[in-house]
């Protein structure tokens, strides 16, 4: 694929809140590795010394959603955030799976220089990623935070996918700006924030012979939906906590009752205030600072197969 990405750190809007603009102006590297055969690229902020924490994007999205988030976990943490195969600048592959995604994960984690095991922290089908690499690799993960991907449904990018026609054709543009013009979320959802809006519209696009498009592989939403993660939520091999906008479209009482069911009613639940189901954009500085308790303090809540262990049960 050719191609040109738009660079992350500019054009940041002159009337962005401080926090924003500092959190954008961060030092960080820009790394990459390889897995399977293809390319896995990645972000990294802080020091490797420091507990490590790995984002990780929706479908249809990457790396760069973490860009303004993820400087305001450092400097207690180590963070990276990668684009998953078929996203963002990453290689494309012929079949897609949450298992291989997981796996890109712990490559990145491993590659990045982490000696000690991140918590990884997963958004929608990132949601769904995070459950498969705590169900496979728990014991090599501190944790796992997983935010508004509810079990028993398929995710919301892939069922908008099979649906309709924004993901499996997308658009072609002849301008950055308007292509930029034509960006929407999915599932749709106000958000008030025109400089995270324009940074993650034009973070999506990149340039081809034909005009500007987005990057994800439109491929990712022609197959069939993976289902089955009720197994692997019951099966994670490490902490959990869970988060979801008060105001989701996707999230409900009785998928979240459920999925606490199956986590033993043993792992927090954190409800973000006024957020839809991309909380991390529309409500940034509640999540992070609900992600900063989390990662204080993970002793309020004990694995279900330690809890089952120290009871004797089997």
């Amino acid at each position: 694929m050719t191609g040109e990405s738009t660079d992350a750190q500019t054009d940041v809007q002159a009337d962005a809140p401080a926090w924003f603009r500092r959190a954008m102006a961060a030092p960080h590297d820009e790394r990459e590795t390889v897995v399977d055969g293809c390319r896995v690229p990645y972000s990294r902020w802080g020091e490797v010394a420091r507990p490590g924490v790995v984002l990780v994007h929706g479908g249809a999205a990457h790396r760069r959603w973490w860009d303004f988030l993820a400087p305001l976990l450092v400097p207690s943490h180590h963070v990276v955030a990668l684009d998953l195969s078929g996203h963002g600048d990453a290689g494309r592959r012929d079949d897609y799976s949450p298992q291989l995604w997981a796996e890109e994960v712990v490559a990145v984690a491993a590659d990045s220089g982490m000696d000690t095991p991140p918590v990884v922290v997963g958004h929608s089908l990132g949601g769904f990623v995070t459950m498969t690499a705590a169900a496979r690799h728990g014991a090599a993960m501190a944790g796992a935070v997983i935010i508004d991907a509810p079990v028993r449904r398929p995710d919301p990018e892939s069922e908008e996918g099979r649906g309709g026609r924004a993901f499996r054709e997308p658009g072609v543009y002849a301008t950055l700006e308007e292509a930029m013009a034509h960006f929407s979320l999915v599932p749709r959802q106000p958000l008030e924030h025109a400089f995270i809006r324009d940074h993650i519209a034009r973070t999506s696009l990149h340039r081809t012979e034909r005009g500007w498009t987005w990057k994800f592989d439109p491929r990712l939403f022609t197959g069939r939906v993976p289902r089955g993660f009720d197994d692997t939520l019951a099966s994670v091999r490490c902490r959990v906590a869970v988060f979801h906008g008060e105001l989701s479209s996707i999230v409900t009482p009785e998928i979240n009752d459920y999925m606490n069911e199956l986590l033993g009613r043993r792992a927090p639940f954190v409800e973000i205030p006024q957020a839809h189901h991309h909380l991390p954009l529309d409500q940034p500085l509640a999540f992070i600072a609900a992600l900063r308790a989390i990662l204080a303090d993970w002793e309020h809540t004990v694995p279900r197969h330690l809890a089952r262990d120290a009871l004797g049960r089997p």
